[in-house]
């Protein structure tokens, strides 16, 4: 059939037509919230290429994440900024840094009205500013960062974490963390893998969010932009080793990945809507180029589209009140 009998704009005439038909919803459940909590500080700091965000103290984070629960978010991500660093990192394993310490607070401040889940990585403890520990050259050493990565997730599931999130990329993490997990006793903990995590230079304001010591990049463990295929392979061989979500980070310009991930996933996709994604909007909404609400939930409403079961997002606090207000 074809015009003039076939006319789609029909079912677009009017506010509740086209809330009837509408393919894609957004609800405050999609989103989590990533946050930041500092060691030693004693008032929110404002990151300044992520306007409206802050590092919070570990009094405020406990205000964030009351908020979060009452708004009805799918989630909270905490982000552990220590006070001091070193080679191995050995401030993510201590069961009374900062993380872990907010972990137990968080929890116990939310109980079970809101998933509670810890960043896996040893990026923001180290010294050097790598994912994992180095090697007499200089390098990344992929199986002695297991065995810490093992640790953290134990200490993380001990403290309290209901989901944690290995994302610094290692092969096998996966694997290693379910297996320390389960032979701990957290068989109940599910493990959110960063499966296809870019080495993107949208992550530039997220280097000042965490006050990243990185020298270089860490292209040896990220993915390369131009890689497709490889995606796959990654989100296969974590859904392998037994992740219970997987996820696609960054989120806008990865959106062909995202849909591929999904495609092939048989537990939830996740996807980062990461920090320069976020300082792009603001910045342009800054200086009236664009509708700063409507190019949000835009954002959102695409990555969902896509194949995103939920969104990392730090928009999920305002974003969820835009919709309870509609």
């Amino acid at each position: 059939m074809a015009f003039p009998a076939d006319r789609p704009r029909r079912l677009r005439r009017t506010p509740a037509l086209r809330r009837l038909v509408a393919e894609t919803r957004l609800h405050p459940a999609d989103f989590i919230l990533p946050v930041f909590v500092r060691e030693d500080l004693t008032e929110p700091a404002p990151i300044r290429s992520m306007p409206g965000v802050v590092q919070h103290t570990e009094e405020s984070l406990l205000d964030a994440a009351g908020e979060a629960a009452a708004l009805g978010l799918g989630g909270i991500m905490l982000f552990g900024i220590p006070s001091q660093r070193d080679e191995q990192g050995t401030a993510g394993l201590d069961p009374d840094g900062i993380l872990n310490r907010s972990i137990r607070a968080v929890k116990q401040h939310v109980s079970d009205s809101l998933p509670v889940m810890s960043d896996l990585c040893l990026d923001e403890f180290t010294d050097h500013g790598h994912c994992g520990v180095l090697d007499p050259q200089g390098e990344v050493d992929n199986d002695q960062t297991l065995q810490l990565y093992a640790q953290m997730g134990v200490v993380q599931a001990d403290s309290g974490a209901d989901v944690v999130a290995p994302s610094g990329m290692m092969d096998g993490q996966v694997a290693v963390i379910r297996d320390a997990l389960d032979a701990a006793g957290h068989q109940s903990v599910p493990i959110l893998a960063y499966s296809a995590k870019y080495a993107s230079a949208f992550y530039g304001p997220f280097r000042e969010a965490v006050d990243s010591q990185l020298q270089g990049d860490r292209r040896q463990y990220q993915m390369d932009a131009g890689n497709r295929t490889e995606a796959l392979k990654e989100a296969q061989l974590d859904l392998a080793e037994g992740a219970d979500m997987v996820m696609v980070k960054p989120a806008s310009a990865y959106l062909d990945i995202l849909s591929d991930v999904a495609d092939i996933s048989d537990v939830p996709v996740s996807a980062y809507q990461v920090s320069g994604e976020y300082a792009m909007i603001e910045s342009a909404a800054a200086n009236g180029w664009v509708d700063r609400r409507a190019v949000v939930l835009e954002t959102l409403t695409a990555i969902r589209r896509a194949g995103a079961t939920n969104v990392l997002t730090y928009y999920a606090a305002e974003a969820a009140r835009w919709l309870q207000e509609k």
